[in-house]
């Protein structure tokens, strides 16, 4: 009788952030041999340079932002100021406390062997890491995705900033242009606006935050440019960056015309690319250079090989990650298979106004060529709208012909947690008439979601 062949690991972590973080304490904790594989910072992208450092910045920007507008409450504040260096290190206390940045010793205490360095593939069950070779009986990828270059003209040559590069700079830019409308753009774009930047967006769609309802990216860009003076230039492209003294000049075209402007400092937050140049052909694992390819189960063209996270291509939030690992993980050790549902992922951009948004949008609806019904409640009908001195911003709720909510959007103060209701709501198919005979609480920002779900007819 054949023996079985023996294996360094049950399982091979490729990745310690979102992806791979969860699947290998619980494979741990189920009495398996594991082992991290690490080629960038522990704890991945989220702690160290995205989620946690972004939003901590983010929070002391706006809280600064209301602090400076307080004459209109009665608040003599409009002599404040702020440190810089200071901020930076409330951002690096936010990091540290947070315990998931930069947590290798998080790994060893639970028994899980941590390895610093690139994995290669040699074989189905074989990587190479630092001139070692390990092998494993399964393999997780979780080895994420890096910002990719734009490919513009003289960007290379007179340097840029990505989202991670830029939470290095020891003061906000004189002017900064952010390249991209997205989410990490506009979130990029009011932080350093807050703090005196003259910033510029140039986005190639009709509208900024383009994967959300229209009336997101009108309002977002208007409350940018009337709130903090940010310039938005939808429906435009990049052409080519020169050098000029210390700055910076852009050339761009726009409605048929090509226009140029000098400027400080340049953030691209165009793309992102999964980073599958790990020797993916020697396992016999299928792939492009747009992600990994998987089943609806997550596992790799190799039967052994799951992959979960940004490597697979397509737009991921860290809690899409999160659960893609915990699939990933159960389906690794059970023979009965489960699939991640998708059905209600939030997405939230941490702005001031928030944004927030789950299921389909009205343009899916469209594309779809679904049947139906909308709403929309501004948030100035609201008692809270007037004892906050805040009129801007709304509820939408999109719902099918007989009334199941099929998606929502929240423009709003606290939208990351209004939300929530109606990502329960797309979850378990529950109808707008529901929503709007439960009682919300007066003065919550929440009264307008029973508004909007009233409205369905």
């Amino acid at each position: 009788m054949a023996r079985k062949p023996t294996f360094d690991y049950d399982l091979i972590v490729i990745g310690s952030g979102a992806g791979g973080s969860p699947a290998a304490t619980i494979a741990a904790q189920a009495g398996k041999k594991v082992a991290v594989v690490e080629s960038d910072t522990f704890g991945g992208e989220s702690p160290n340079w995205g989620d946690i450092p972004v939003k901590a910045l983010l929070h002391a920007s706006q809280l600064y932002d209301e602090a400076k507008h307080g004459s209109r409450f009665g608040i003599r504040s409009s002599m404040l100021g702020y440190n810089f260096v200071s901020l930076k290190a409330w951002k690096d206390l936010a990091i540290q406390r947070t315990g998931a940045g930069n947590n290798r010793k998080y790994y060893e205490k639970q028994g899980i062997d941590t390895f610093h360095s690139l994995a290669h593939f040699l074989s189905p069950h074989e990587i190479s890491i630092n001139r070692r070779h390990l092998s494993a009986a399964q393999f997780l990828i979780a080895s994420g995705s890096t910002w990719e270059e734009a490919d513009i003209p003289g960007l290379k040559a007179a340097k840029y900033y990505t989202p991670r590069t830029i939470l290095d700079v020891t003061r906000p830019p004189k002017s900064l242009l952010i390249i991209g409308g997205n989410s990490t753009a506009v979130e990029f774009a009011q932080l350093f606006a807050t703090f005196g930047t003259k910033v510029y967006i140039i986005e190639k769609a009709a509208r900024i935050l383009p994967d959300e309802d229209t009336e997101v990216g009108d309002t977002m860009a208007r409350l940018l440019h009337e709130q903090k003076g940010v310039t938005v230039l939808t429906q435009a492209r990049v052409r080519t960056v020169q050098k000029e003294g210390l700055a910076k000049r852009i050339s761009y075209s726009r409605g048929g015309a090509e226009k140029s402007f000098r400027i400080d400092d340049i953030l691209v937050t165009t793309g992102r690319t999964p980073s599958v140049d790990i020797g993916l052909e020697n396992a016999s694992v299928e792939y492009t250079a747009k992600g990994i390819e998987v089943n609806e189960y997550l596992q790799t063209s190799a039967r052994h090989i799951y992959a979960a996270g940004d490597v697979l291509g397509s737009k991921k939030y860290l809690h899409t990650a999160l659960l893609e690992s915990r699939v990933a993980v159960h389906n690794l050790l059970h023979k009965q298979k489960v699939t991640p549902d998708y059905t209600a992922m939030p997405n939230i951009t941490f702005t001031f106004p928030g944004v927030a948004s789950v299921g389909l949008t009205e343009d899916d609806c469209i594309k779809r060529d679904l049947d139906v019904k909308k709403s929309m409640a501004p948030l100035n009908m609201t008692a809270r709208s007037n004892t906050s001195d805040f009129r801007d911003g709304f509820v939408k709720i999109i719902a099918d012909k007989s009334g199941v909510i099929l998606g929502a959007t929240v423009v709003a103060p606290h939208a990351g947690e209004i939300i929530h209701e109606l990502t329960l709501a797309v979850k378990h198919r529950m109808t707008a008439a529901q929503i709007a005979a439960t009682p919300h609480a007066f003065l919550s920002w929440s009264e307008a979601v029973r508004v909007a779900a009233s409205r369905i007819g």
